[in-house]
């Protein structure tokens, strides 16, 4: 086992949303960290702003977060119409697999209701089901009806903090109300009482290999 994580993102910004903490604490543990979103959304850029916006605010985002700007990814796939490239996204996620050999994959839940999430997660189980020891689906609540939280991260102050600052540096998006600190910290106090801790965040188990058992 190498340590490295692969953070999946469909759209710049959902990682960050969904595992900013548990990134944030995973860089504080020396973790190798990788972060691939598959798209910029760029068509989703509010009208009057450049529309590589995006691109910019995952570097400074993830920056925050501690992951190296060399292991950021951003590809190219049109947000809205990933089911029409299902095959490519596959086919660049094997890819990837390949150059980062992950033992950890964090990606949207097998239960994420967005097209474009849905396809990120199938393609990535379909990519990493062999190869990866952990596949865990973070948790976007707005995207879902229902939510397995089969697993937890606990996370300390410090962790939700950076996770918020990391939002912070998307201003292009910062009218979603899912951006609100007030929120981040609600959702982040409410998993943490689910086990016993201060804060946490949410994850569906998707596999676990316990390799030392």
């Amino acid at each position: 086992m190498n340590g490295r994580v692969l953070v999946l993102s469909p759209h710049v910004d959902d990682g960050e949303l969904g595992c900013g903490g548990t990134i944030a604490k995973l860089v504080e543990a020396k973790r190798e960290v990788f972060y691939v979103a598959v798209s910029a959304a760029e068509k989703s850029v509010p009208h009057g702003l450049p529309g590589n916006i995006l691109r910019k605010e995952v570097l400074e985002a993830t920056e925050v977060l501690g992951i190296p700007k060399p292991n950021v990814f951003v590809l190219d796939f049109p947000v809205r119409e990933f089911p029409k490239f299902r095959q490519e996204i596959l086919d660049k996620l094997i890819e990837i697999r390949k150059d980062i050999n992950p033992d950890t994959v964090l990606m949207p839940s097998l239960k994420d209701l967005h097209q474009d999430h849905q396809v990120t997660a199938n393609e990535a189980l379909r990519a990493f089901k062999k190869y990866a020891s952990t596949i865990l689906g973070y948790e976007l609540p707005w995207n879902h009806i229902d939510f397995d939280t089969t697993g937890f991260v606990a996370l300390k102050r410090q962790h939700i903090e950076k996770k918020i600052k990391a939002l912070s540096c998307y201003k292009s998006q910062s009218h979603r109300e899912y951006m609100n600190p007030d929120f981040v910290w609600g959702l982040a106090r409410a998993r943490g009482v689910t086990i016993g801790e201060e804060f946490a965040e949410a994850f569906q188990v998707i596999r676990l290999s316990l390799i030392h058992i």
